[in-house]
């Protein structure tokens, strides 16, 4: 409880200093497209179904903590809608569905898909591959704090804010990185962890969502002649059934791609990639 204290009270110091020296939009700009939940008022509530197992709850407790210190989105867990078979990781309507499973040796690590319609999400899946968070490499604290971290906030509308391997740490989730925790034995031996959101990550959802709009696609509650989403394809973890690369990150890899259904509707898969 005592680190958990000590890092809520560091984020809103960061904030407060971002606040002070005067943080701008132009130093926050990594959403992706335009795309977020639809929504009548701030803050807005945000439930992840969780689908995990004993192992993985107390990461995606704090990243649900941490996300929620957002000024505009607040974040509950509840029971998933996948408890039975948490590898099928069903979307469901107006939420993020959140789930582990030993997915197989398919390349990736952590796997973000978002339902849109237009340019509004309608519902979301974040999943973690126990395939290689069972190996010595990524059986990790800091690592299985990353990337649930990362992979919830792509469901939000957030992107990276670096696509870099192998340079020093941001001190935020949303950066790519070989050495999660920071300090001695990466880069640099004094870069930040890259465990938690940053003053940057809050910065950019307060800009997503400085909107308001006239219907939500939050819970079950869908505004008439607009799509849920819920008649579209179950995700996949085949990278065959993603559709189009649409992006690399810089070793390389694919790291976006976009299937499109017609009408508008959209499924985009966001990846990171197992070394």
């Amino acid at each position: 409880m005592k680190l958990q204290i000590y890092h809520l009270a560091a984020i809103s110091l960061i904030l407060a200093a971002g606040a002070a020296i005067g943080v701008n939009s132009v130093d926050a700009d990594h959403s992706w497209g335009s795309y977020h939940w639809a929504r009548e008022s701030n803050p807005f509530a945000l439930k992840l179904g969780d689908n995990m197992s004993d192992a993985w709850d107390p990461y995606l407790k704090r990243a649900s903590e941490d996300w929620s210190i957002s000024s505009v989105l607040d974040t509950t867990i509840v029971a998933g809608g996948n408890l039975f078979n948490p590898k099928n990781c069903k979307p469901k309507a107006g939420r993020i569905e959140v789930c582990n499973a030993r997915y197989g040796n398919n390349g990736w690590l952590g796997l973000a898909q978002i339902w849109a319609s237009g340019s509004h999400i309608t519902q979301a899946t974040a999943k973690m591959n126990d395939t290689y968070f069972n190996t010595v490499t990524y059986n990790t604290p800091a690592w299985r704090r990353l990337v649930v971290c990362q992979e919830i906030a792509h469901d939000f509308g957030l992107d990276h804010q670096d696509e870099v391997f192998n340079n020093a740490n941001l001190g935020t989730c949303m950066d790519y990185t070989n050495d999660p925790d920071g300090g001695a034995g990466g880069k640099v031996e004094n870069d930040p962890s890259n465990e938690y959101p940053n003053a940057h990550d809050y910065e950019e959802l307060g800009i997503i969502y400085a909107h308001l709009d006239s219907f939500t696609t939050i819970g079950q509650t869908i505004a008439k002649g607009k799509s849920s989403g819920a008649s579209a394809p179950a995700d996949s973890e085949d990278p065959g059934e993603w559709g189009k690369e649409i992006r690399k990150s810089s070793d390389g890899r694919n790291s976006l791609f976009e299937r499109d259904l017609g009408g508008g509707r959209k499924i985009f898969t966001f990846v990171i990639w197992a070394k």
